[in-house]
């Protein structure tokens, strides 16, 4: 064997026979327990997903924007505006009425007192008796513990010397009985068995895995061609042009027929009320009387310009001075 060429390292030394002889079957028996599992966590998976693309993002956005609206914007002005305000007036008042006496109490009534009437007697009791009484009874106490040392160090080297060799014996007996059968169990059959099953449990979680989705595609598959494909052959071939049939051949003509008796159903309701309206108009005027010219209906010309007119009409041609049609209208009067 070439070595320069690179060589994948095992990655566990040594490769036991126990280790060969489980590995198969334990990978067999995690791979049908771990299949439904990985099934059931991919569709629990992807209905998740579905539903928190379809419904949970937009409900919080909603919901978001309503707390925001409804609750978050007045109660930061409430804050800011009110409570703030007031807290800081509330804090003031209780500093004024509450802190500051206190204060003033403490630094110009109790520690003027305390120093000159009550320290002064303390620090002289303290250095003149309490000193001298202390460093007595710490000298005593001293050679006490050094005695009491002494006598218990001397018990215990004679303990020490004596239990020494049980220990040692008892020691041994531990590590041969108990210490050295167990690490053997543990490096020989624990741990092999174990990293075993760890590494079936990865492979069978990545197998599953690959089954689950191969099994989603061909439901997915079947959903297509048993369902999808037909529904759409249907509306391409039938809904479609039964549609187009329906628009054309039914639908516009009765739309159209729609719009032309609404457009004859306007002209005879406005034909009626023009007609309605001249018999009003007859009729008033022939109980209040008029003139000719408004008997017939027919409107009278005004001049474009007179003489005695200041308008002048842009459109109209510039009238005579005397009018042909004042004429007219003076002869008839």
């Amino acid at each position: 064997m070439d070595a320069s060429k690179h060589q994948e390292l095992e990655r566990y030394e040594p490769d036991t026979a126990l280790t060969r002889l489980i590995r198969i079957p334990v990978r067999i028996v995690v791979l049908v327990l771990v299949l439904p599992v990985r099934m059931v966590w991919d569709l629990l998976a992807a209905g998740w997903h579905a539903a928190d693309r379809s419904l949970l993002r937009p409900v919080g956005r909603g919901l978001a924007w309503l707390a925001d609206t409804l609750v978050l914007t007045p109660l930061s002005w409430l804050f800011t505006h009110v409570l703030t305000p007031l807290a800081l007036a509330v804090t003031w008042l209780a500093t004024a009425l509450f802190i500051w006496p206190w204060i003033g109490l403490w630094r110009y009534v109790v520690v003027p007192v305390a120093k000159y009437g009550v320290a002064v007697p303390l620090v002289w009791l303290y250095a003149n008796l309490l000193t001298p009484l202390g460093r007595g009874t710490a000298w005593a106490l001293d050679r006490v513990w050094q005695g009491t040392a002494w006598v218990l160090g001397g018990v215990w080297k004679g303990i020490a010397a004596t239990g020494r060799g049980l220990g040692i014996a008892v020691t041994w007996l531990v590590m041969t009985l108990l210490v050295a059968p167990a690490s053997w169990l543990y490096r020989r059959v624990l741990a092999p068995v174990g990293r075993e099953i760890a590494d079936a449990a990865e492979v069978a979680w990545r197998i599953a895995g690959y089954l689950s989705r191969a099994v989603g595609r061909g439901i997915a598959w079947l959903f297509r061609h048993l369902i999808g494909v037909p529904v759409a052959w249907a509306y391409r071939t039938v809904c479609t042009p039964l549609g187009h049939f329906v628009r054309d051949a039914l639908w516009a003509p009765a739309r159209r027929a729609a719009l032309e008796a609404g457009r004859a159903a306007r002209g005879a309701l406005a034909t009626a009320r023009e007609t309605v309206r001249q018999a009003r108009r007859d009729a008033w005027r022939a109980l209040v009387g008029g003139t000719a010219g408004a008997r017939s209906g027919e409107p009278q010309g005004v001049p474009a310009r007179t003489l005695g007119s200041t308008t002048t009409v842009p459109s109209a041609a510039q009238a005579p001075e005397t009018s042909l049609l004042d004429e007219k209208l003076v002869k008839q009067g």
